[in-house]
């Protein structure tokens, strides 16, 4: 659900209206008084920044000295309400000059009050991008003498943002060697039983990318996803090749990418920001490749010992290996004394958190490791209570696998020039969530 504010204000410290915007006519302008006497007054600013008054919901943020409070009757989106603050304070910012408190806003009203109508249309938010917004807002606000100085990039080409709406990127970008680096970054989330099936497991990945291009080039990224294959055998007239397909959840991209070439042609097409960005967001419910498996044996040994076997199984390709393999086994409080046998790494007993922690600095693949562990525990007077028994964590990090499948097809650049390009493209799996009961 879209965010659809009533009014923004801006208070200072005090509670004073420094400036306010009303955009619908469903909520009263004396609505700051509730939030001023319910709120403020009360000392109760810092416990949760949403707050329900009279039928209206207040949703509030302090940026140096000033609150900026947007006031919702609906049912509205928080995510997106805080989304716009921030943008907004950074687009005040680019145009006083790094500053933004109650000074500054003093000293701008006019420029504020219209660059409020523009962000903001009916309540919805609108366009926040300081470069283009400089096009048509030329106004140069009040900059304090103590304000740094502007580091604002070159204003773009009106033309093209007009035509091609690029704000994300600027003109001019010339590099001697143009090059392309492309991550796929996936965490597996597992819950596994200790007999090794999996009660639940999905994965979250983000592809990163970092673009050293010249011009205003135009890309174009082909996966393995169902939907993706399905397309492009459709418009080749050709049966989709053998081969493992995936189909992609909850998919949410960078705002340079083209959603209506996506959706015709189902290939991710966008002219990329310069530098570092992050260009699509996943999860995957199904299909679910595991990199490790792992077995616990737990034995209780009357009243003061305990067996503890752990055996872990990487089920990944032979010629791959983890990093960092660290398999975290839970143990009673009343633990005095462990010693351990481990066929791989190093073990220790963490007594702050109850703990042994099993460290393998590389796990080949297709291979098994275990630890034996005894544990001593204090004997007590009192009635023998059963043990609780927390999951084993692990972590890890497995370089070129991932566990969605998820693989890069084709990964084309376009540029008019016609200059050639070096593409580099990486696979990481990391554990999320990735425990085992016992």
């Amino acid at each position: 659900m879209p965010l659809a504010a009533s009014a923004i204000y801006f208070l200072n410290l005090r509670g004073d209206v420094l400036i306010n915007r009303l955009y619908r006519d469903d909520v009263g302008g004396n609505m700051v008084d509730a939030f001023r006497n319910h709120i403020m007054q009360t000392k109760d600013l810092g416990t949760c920044p949403v707050r329900q008054i009279g039928g209206c919901s207040f949703l509030y943020m302090r940026i140096s000295n000033v609150y900026i409070v947007i006031v919702v009757s609906s049912n509205a989106n928080v995510a997106c309400a805080f989304k716009f603050v921030v943008e907004a304070v950074s687009l005040f910012k680019s145009y006083f000059g790094g500053a933004f408190d109650e000074d500054a806003i003093k000293n701008n009203f006019v420029l504020i009050y219209e660059l409020l109508d523009e962000i903001m249309d009916f309540g919805y938010p609108q366009n926040l991008s300081p470069e283009i917004l400089k096009l048509y807002i030329t106004q140069q606000g009040f900059r304090s003498p103590f304000s740094s100085k502007s580091s604002d990039r070159p204003v773009p080409n009106a033309t093209l943002q007009v035509t091609g709406a690029v704000g994300w990127r600027r003109e001019g970008l010339v590099y001697k060697k143009n090059e392309v680096f492309l991550d796929i970054v996936e965490s597996v989330n597992l819950l596994m039983s200790s007999k090794g099936s999996v009660l639940r497991c999905d994965v979250t990945g983000k592809i990163l990318m970092k673009c050293f291009l010249s011009g205003m080039p135009d890309l174009k990224l082909g996966l393995n996803d169902k939907l993706g294959l399905e397309k492009e055998a459709q418009l080749k007239a050709r049966p989709t090749k053998s081969g493992k397909t995936i189909e992609l959840d909850d998919v949410t991209f960078h705002q340079c990418v083209n959603l209506t070439r996506f959706n015709s042609e189902k290939t991710v097409s966008f002219v990329p920001p310069d530098g570092e960005f992050e260009l699509m967001k996943y999860r995957i419910s199904e299909g679910v490749n595991l990199p490790f498996r792992v077995l616990p044996t737990i034995k209780e040994l009357g009243r003061t010992r305990m067996e503890v076997n752990v055996k872990v199984k990487s089920v990944f390709g032979a010629k791959m290996f983890a990093l960092g393999v660290v398999i975290k086994v839970p143990v009673p409080k009343q633990t005095a004394k462990t010693s351990f046998q481990v066929t791989s790494g190093k073990a220790r007993y963490n007594a702050p958190n109850d703990s042994i922690v099993w460290k393998i600095r590389k796990f080949p693949g297709q291979t098994e490791a275990t630890m034996s562990a005894e544990v001593e525990l204090i004997t007590t007077m009192g009635e023998k209570k059963p043990l609780t028994r927390p999951p084993i964590q692990m972590e890890f990090q497995v370089p070129m696998f991932t566990a969605s499948g998820l693989r890069v097809r084709f990964l084309k650049v376009w540029e008019k020039s016609g200059y050639n390009t070096v593409e580099w493209v990486r696979y990481i799996t990391k554990a999320g969530s990735y425990e085992i009961r016992c």
